[in-house]
């Protein structure tokens, strides 16, 4: 099993540490995992992505560009920017609180639609956008559990207790939501 995955958005929504946390997940699991992060000299509000590859046999080159298996974009651009790069059959992951007309065009791919933004205002915390995401992440690749997520998430946490209650409510709603 290999996967290749694509995080990509605005930053400041959290999608390096999304792409962190799922490579974290799988090499807890024992598998092979890289995590290659790429974003502009703005910080917040610039563009960052990152290329994430899992596999059970050893990985050649952190770098993913062509036959994506996933696309977890954030916004708009970053969907133009990778929806034609994801293989037949792939998945693409759109948050779609900023527009929620925004379609890919591609017609041989699963599309799954979430507004995290949306939620996560509702939970009264937006900084929980990515964590939502993660559960989405996690039900509908079947690549890990909620559980199994929450675990990585609460060691990247450790020393922020505080935060466990809310990012495992995150996880449990992103992982409902789809």
């Amino acid at each position: 099993m290999k996967r290749k995955v694509i995080f990509s958005g605005f930053g400041g929504q959290g999608v390096l540490t999304l792409g962190q946390i799922v490579s974290l997940t799988e090499m807890n699991k024992g598998l092979n995992t890289t995590w290659f992060p790429a974003y502009g000299a703005e910080m917040r509000g610039g563009t960052a992505n990152c290329s994430v590859i899992y596999s059970d046999s050893p990985i050649g080159s952190p770098i993913v560009k062509n036959e994506i298996d996933i696309l977890v974009a954030m916004n708009e651009p970053s969907l133009r920017k990778f929806e034609n790069n994801v293989k037949k059959g792939g998945l693409i992951i759109v948050e779609n609180s900023l527009k929620k007309d925004i379609k890919t065009t591609r017609t041989d791919v699963n599309v799954h639609y979430i507004s995290a933004g949306e939620i996560s205002s509702e939970m009264g915390n937006l900084k929980v956008i990515n964590v939502i995401m993660l559960g989405a992440y996690a039900k509908l690749t079947g690549d890990f559990t909620k559980e199994e997520a929450f675990s990585t998430l609460k060691e990247k946490l450790h020393g922020k207790e505080s935060l466990f209650a809310l990012n495992e409510e995150a996880i449990n709603i992103g992982y409902s939501v789809v």
